[in-house]
């Protein structure tokens, strides 16, 4: 009896949990598809401030699933503006006569500095209508003093701090713990320079490693301070002299070395911004870049053309298949582009590209669309923070190609990783296999064995031959020979001045100038933009990344910084066939 009461119970509770999880993720959807539909026109009063604090990863597009900022264990959803978005707030608040400057809210920025120089940019054409641009926060990093360097003014705590030390960049080596695993890392490759494979098969970068990096690095440092010391009126020889003797550290030293422009408290801050808008309501003198995002703005004449440009968005790794949240699926980003080819109202695509690379497959597939696309209607391409390996795959067939100084791209170069964990079976775990097959290479590709010589000989000849035609397909594209190609070419990683240089890239610029170049080669005069892909219904990507967000999230909240460590040996769990990658980010600090 006793044991009957217990199922009895148990089964009573475990129905009203699952009851009440289910009217929970009901509730969640409810109150999204409310938020989504429901929403409540944003007012802006006269002499507001538009406060832009950017504490997150920025997209290069705002996500169109409602529930991937869904905190499923609050049912609290946060919108994250994608770059996209965040430009064209921007861009809206210039116009807006309500709108008299902006406030930079920023200590520390995560996005990447390609993402950054285009909304510096931008900003410093809001400056051209005669608007104000100010900064205060109590910490300022690298990056988010580039950004703020095109402020009027900035001002920091008395307590606040500062640094200004240089660019570095370093690399985790994994061979030391797979020979403690016995797990032996098996590399194929083409490139001097292809140093995806360094973590798993040394213990320090490899010379040519070391000076492709430092290459970089100072390309983009050199842009930096150029262009702070034009804002600040600092040379960038002095700036050099600072960051090499650890100068600015605290606000005291910043302000001494011409940095900011003032110490302040956040009180003394407010009485500023009063007295430059004229607005003494100090409570609502803000209003932040999400809601702003929302407000509507009357314009001058509405823009009803049928020319449309299509900004097609390709951000993530490239992987095999369909459609995956955070990566471009080779088939998926394939039928995208398709789409736009055939819309006979689309008179130009800007394909947007900010990707390491990925499967060799799933880029070649992509690049066959861009290019029979381009032989149709012009493809500009807009390189973001990475367009690298077959992330420039397959940008290479474009019309013509727009990288930030700061963007990384290049890495023209192929390998295949494939591990052997004989060792870590047989002497680590104890554990033996055996089998038979009906020919000389049945078991061609187990990682229950090393490969013999004739094994290894098949697949470098299948990198060679691919590695041969990444070369030809950037040949083609770019107007260049073979020789040329391979010459820069070896997996080398280039900044987006020093592509240009090379012949990778034809122009500095953003995004808009994209959309701009691509209405020149279409000859329209007129148009409207469309982005890709389009919002999908919101039910389907809710049953699609439902389990998938909340593990992601769940991960990432509890990993922090060490999240991208996690991501890096998820990339390696995905890997099938040859990679065109730039497998580790060059992260900068």
């Amino acid at each position: 009896m006793k044991t009957f009461w217990k199922y009895t119970l148990a089964t009573i509770v475990g129905s009203l949990l699952t009851f009440i999880l289910i009217f929970g993720i009901l509730f969640g959807i409810f109150g999204v598809m409310l938020s989504g539909f429901g929403e409540q026109e944003v007012v802006i009063k006269d002499n507001s401030v538009l406060k832009i604090s950017l504490k997150y990863d920025i997209p290069d597009k705002t996500s169109d699933n409602p529930f991937s900022n869904m905190d499923f264990g609050t049912f609290k959803t946060t919108k994250v503006l994608g770059l996209n978005d965040i430009l064209k707030t921007i861009e809206k608040a210039k116009a807006d006569d309500r709108i008299k400057g902006i406030y930079l809210d920023i200590s520390s920025v995560p996005a990447g500095l390609a993402t950054i120089e285009e909304i510096r940019n931008k900003l410093l054409d809001f400056k051209t209508s005669g608007k104000f641009i100010v900064t205060y926060t109590s910490v300022l990093t690298q990056k988010s003093y580039y950004l703020a360097s095109v402020s009027d003014k900035i001002f920091l705590n008395h307590q606040g701090g500062m640094e200004w030390k240089g660019l570095y960049s370093q690399v985790m080596f994994f061979k030391g713990a797979l020979e403690k695993l016995g797990i032996e890392a098996q590399i194929f490759r083409h490139g001097q320079f292809k140093s995806a494979i360094e973590p798993f098969i040394s213990d320090k970068m490899s010379e040519a490693n070391k000076l492709q990096t430092s290459v970089l690095l100072n390309s983009i440092w050199n842009d930096i301070t150029k262009k702070i010391g034009e804002a600040r009126n600092i040379t960038p020889q002095r700036l050099n002299e600072i960051a090499d003797s650890m100068l600015v550290m605290n606000a005291e030293s910043a302000l001494k070395y011409g940095f900011v422009d003032s110490l302040i408290y956040y009180d003394e801050f407010l009485q500023i911004l009063t007295e430059m808008t004229g607005n003494d309501k100090k409570d609502e003198m803000f209003i932040s870049i999400n809601k702003y995002s929302k407000a509507k703005v009357e314009v001058k004449k509405k823009n009803t053309s049928n020319n449309l440009i299509a900004v097609i968005f390709a951000e993530g790794d490239i992987v095999d298949g369909g459609e995956q949240e955070g990566s471009i699926g080779g088939d998926w980003m394939a039928e995208q582009i398709r789409k736009v080819r055939e819309n006979d109202d689309i008179k130009a695509v800007v394909l947007r590209v900010n990707s390491p690379g990925g499967s060799g497959l799933a880029s070649e597939i992509i690049w066959r669309e861009v290019k029979l696309t381009n032989e149709k209607k012009p493809v500009v391409v807009s390189m973001g923070n990475l367009a690298a390996s077959g992330g420039y795959y397959i940008s290479c067939p474009a019309s013509y190609i727009f990288a930030l100084p700061n963007t990384i791209t290049g890495s023209i170069g192929v390998f295949g990783l494939i591990p052997n964990f004989q060792k870590l079976m047989n002497e680590k775990l104890g554990i033996t296999y055996d089998g038979v097959g009906t020919n000389k290479y049945s078991d061609f590709g187990t990682v229950l064995r090393p490969f013999n010589e004739n094994e290894r000989a098949i697949i470098q000849l299948q990198i060679e031959n691919f590695y041969d035609l990444f070369i030809t397909r950037v040949a083609d594209g770019r107007g260049l020979i073979k020789a040329q190609v391979d010459s820069i070419g070896q997996g080398r990683v280039w900044s987006g001045l020093n592509a240009i240089e090379i012949g990778l890239v034809d122009q500095i610029g953003g995004i808009n100038d994209a959309v701009r170049k691509a209405a020149e080669l279409a000859k329209l005069n007129d148009y409207r933009i469309k982005e890709y892909p389009e919002k999908q219904d919101y039910f389907q990507k809710f049953l699609t990344d439902l389990s998938e967000n909340t593990s992601e999230k769940a991960i990432k909240k509890a990993l922090g910084e060490n999240y991208k460590l996690f991501k890096m040996l998820q990339n390696i769990e995905k890997m099938t066939g040859i990679q065109a990658r730039m497998e580790y980010v060059i992260d900068i600090q």
